[in-house]
Protein backbone atom coordinates (compact mmCIF):
# COMPACT_ATOMS: atom_id res chain seq x y z
CA UNK A 1 0.00 0.00 0.00
CA UNK A 2 1.59 3.30 -1.03
CA UNK A 3 0.34 6.67 0.14
CA UNK A 4 1.53 9.76 -1.73
CA UNK A 5 2.98 12.42 0.48
CA UNK A 6 1.50 15.89 0.05
CA UNK A 7 4.93 17.46 -0.26
CA UNK A 8 6.87 16.42 -3.33
CA UNK A 9 7.29 12.94 -4.67
CA UNK A 10 8.05 11.20 -1.38
CA UNK A 11 6.02 8.05 -0.81
CA UNK A 12 5.11 6.51 2.53
CA UNK A 13 5.05 2.74 2.21
CA UNK A 14 3.35 0.27 4.49
CA UNK A 15 4.66 -3.14 3.57
CA UNK A 16 3.44 -6.59 4.39
CA UNK A 17 6.50 -8.83 4.61
CA UNK A 18 7.09 -11.62 2.11
CA UNK A 19 6.53 -14.39 4.66
CA UNK A 20 3.01 -13.12 5.30
CA UNK A 21 2.30 -12.73 1.58
CA UNK A 22 3.79 -16.09 0.60
CA UNK A 23 2.15 -17.72 3.62
CA UNK A 24 -1.23 -16.51 2.39
CA UNK A 25 -0.52 -17.87 -1.10
CA UNK A 26 0.60 -21.22 0.33
CA UNK A 27 -2.53 -21.46 2.47
CA UNK A 28 -4.75 -20.76 -0.53
CA UNK A 29 -2.92 -23.35 -2.62
CA UNK A 30 -3.32 -25.95 0.13
CA UNK A 31 -6.98 -25.04 0.62
CA UNK A 32 -7.71 -25.41 -3.10
CA UNK A 33 -6.19 -28.87 -3.28
CA UNK A 34 -8.58 -31.79 -3.34
CA UNK A 35 -5.84 -34.38 -2.75
CA UNK A 36 -6.59 -36.61 0.21
CA UNK A 37 -2.84 -37.10 0.74
CA UNK A 38 -2.31 -33.35 1.08
CA UNK A 39 -0.03 -31.01 -0.85
CA UNK A 40 3.70 -31.59 -0.95
CA UNK A 41 5.99 -28.70 -0.11
CA UNK A 42 7.68 -29.08 -3.51
CA UNK A 43 4.28 -28.62 -5.21
CA UNK A 44 3.65 -25.41 -3.28
CA UNK A 45 7.12 -24.12 -4.07
CA UNK A 46 6.83 -24.89 -7.78
CA UNK A 47 3.28 -23.58 -8.16
CA UNK A 48 3.87 -20.39 -6.18
CA UNK A 49 7.42 -19.77 -7.41
CA UNK A 50 8.87 -19.77 -3.89
CA UNK A 51 12.22 -21.40 -3.13
CA UNK A 52 11.89 -24.61 -1.12
CA UNK A 53 14.41 -23.28 1.40
CA UNK A 54 12.40 -20.10 2.02
CA UNK A 55 9.17 -22.08 2.07
CA UNK A 56 10.64 -24.24 4.89
CA UNK A 57 10.41 -21.35 7.35
CA UNK A 58 6.96 -20.36 6.09
CA UNK A 59 5.64 -23.91 6.51
CA UNK A 60 7.24 -24.14 9.97
CA UNK A 61 5.46 -20.94 11.08
CA UNK A 62 2.10 -22.08 9.71
CA UNK A 63 2.50 -25.46 11.43
CA UNK A 64 3.58 -23.84 14.72
CA UNK A 65 0.38 -21.76 14.73
CA UNK A 66 -1.70 -24.86 14.03
CA UNK A 67 -2.95 -23.70 10.64
CA UNK A 68 -1.60 -26.67 8.67
CA UNK A 69 -0.51 -30.21 9.51
CA UNK A 70 1.08 -33.17 7.77
CA UNK A 71 -1.50 -35.65 6.52
CA UNK A 72 0.37 -38.76 7.66
CA UNK A 73 3.44 -37.51 9.48
CA UNK A 74 6.73 -36.04 8.34
CA UNK A 75 7.51 -36.21 4.63
CA UNK A 76 3.89 -36.27 3.53
CA UNK A 77 1.61 -33.58 2.20
CA UNK A 78 0.06 -30.69 4.10
CA UNK A 79 -3.59 -29.91 4.70
CA UNK A 80 -5.45 -27.20 6.57
CA UNK A 81 -6.31 -28.01 10.17
CA UNK A 82 -9.67 -26.21 9.87
CA UNK A 83 -12.04 -25.34 7.04
CA UNK A 84 -11.04 -22.20 5.06
CA UNK A 85 -14.10 -20.40 6.47
CA UNK A 86 -12.60 -20.73 9.95
CA UNK A 87 -9.10 -19.41 9.15
CA UNK A 88 -8.82 -15.64 9.05
CA UNK A 89 -6.27 -13.44 7.35
CA UNK A 90 -5.33 -12.36 10.89
CA UNK A 91 -4.54 -15.98 11.80
CA UNK A 92 -2.17 -16.20 8.86
CA UNK A 93 -0.63 -12.77 9.50
CA UNK A 94 -0.05 -13.62 13.17
CA UNK A 95 1.74 -16.83 12.20
CA UNK A 96 4.63 -14.62 11.13
CA UNK A 97 4.40 -11.45 13.21
CA UNK A 98 1.92 -9.49 15.28
CA UNK A 99 0.03 -6.64 13.66
CA UNK A 100 1.92 -3.62 14.90
CA UNK A 101 2.18 -0.56 12.70
CA UNK A 102 4.35 1.36 15.18
CA UNK A 103 6.63 0.00 17.87
CA UNK A 104 5.34 2.50 20.43
CA UNK A 105 1.80 1.08 20.26
CA UNK A 106 2.77 -2.14 22.00
CA UNK A 107 5.67 -0.77 23.99
CA UNK A 108 5.29 2.67 25.58
CA UNK A 109 8.95 2.51 26.60
CA UNK A 110 10.07 2.25 22.98
CA UNK A 111 10.02 6.02 22.64
CA UNK A 112 10.56 8.59 25.38
CA UNK A 113 7.74 10.66 23.87
CA UNK A 114 5.11 7.90 24.03
CA UNK A 115 3.34 9.35 27.06
CA UNK A 116 2.94 12.75 25.40
CA UNK A 117 2.86 11.82 21.72
CA UNK A 118 0.09 13.57 19.83
CA UNK A 119 -0.05 10.84 17.17
CA UNK A 120 0.26 7.62 19.21
CA UNK A 121 -3.53 7.25 19.60
CA UNK A 122 -4.00 7.79 15.87
CA UNK A 123 -1.53 4.99 15.03
CA UNK A 124 -3.14 2.74 17.64
CA UNK A 125 -6.56 3.35 16.07
CA UNK A 126 -5.22 2.57 12.59
CA UNK A 127 -3.64 -0.58 14.00
CA UNK A 128 -7.03 -1.59 15.44
CA UNK A 129 -8.72 -1.02 12.07
CA UNK A 130 -6.11 -3.11 10.28
CA UNK A 131 -6.45 -5.91 12.84
CA UNK A 132 -10.25 -5.84 12.51
CA UNK A 133 -10.02 -5.91 8.72
CA UNK A 134 -7.73 -8.95 8.79
CA UNK A 135 -9.95 -10.70 11.37
CA UNK A 136 -13.00 -10.03 9.20
CA UNK A 137 -11.67 -11.84 6.13
CA UNK A 138 -11.43 -15.59 6.07
CA UNK A 139 -9.48 -17.77 3.67
CA UNK A 140 -12.63 -18.87 1.82
CA UNK A 141 -13.58 -15.23 1.12
CA UNK A 142 -10.10 -14.45 -0.16
CA UNK A 143 -10.15 -17.53 -2.39
CA UNK A 144 -13.57 -16.57 -3.79
CA UNK A 145 -12.35 -13.06 -4.66
CA UNK A 146 -9.42 -14.65 -6.50
CA UNK A 147 -11.81 -16.68 -8.67
CA UNK A 148 -14.00 -13.66 -9.48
Amino acid sequence: MAIKHLYGDKTLRMKINTKVRYGMRAMIFIAQSEKSEGVLQREIADNQNISVKYLDSIIASLKAKGLIANVRGKGNGYRLTRPPEEITALDIYNAFEPVSLCDCIDNAFFCDRSANCCTRHFWAELNTHMTSFLAGKNLAQIMNKQKG
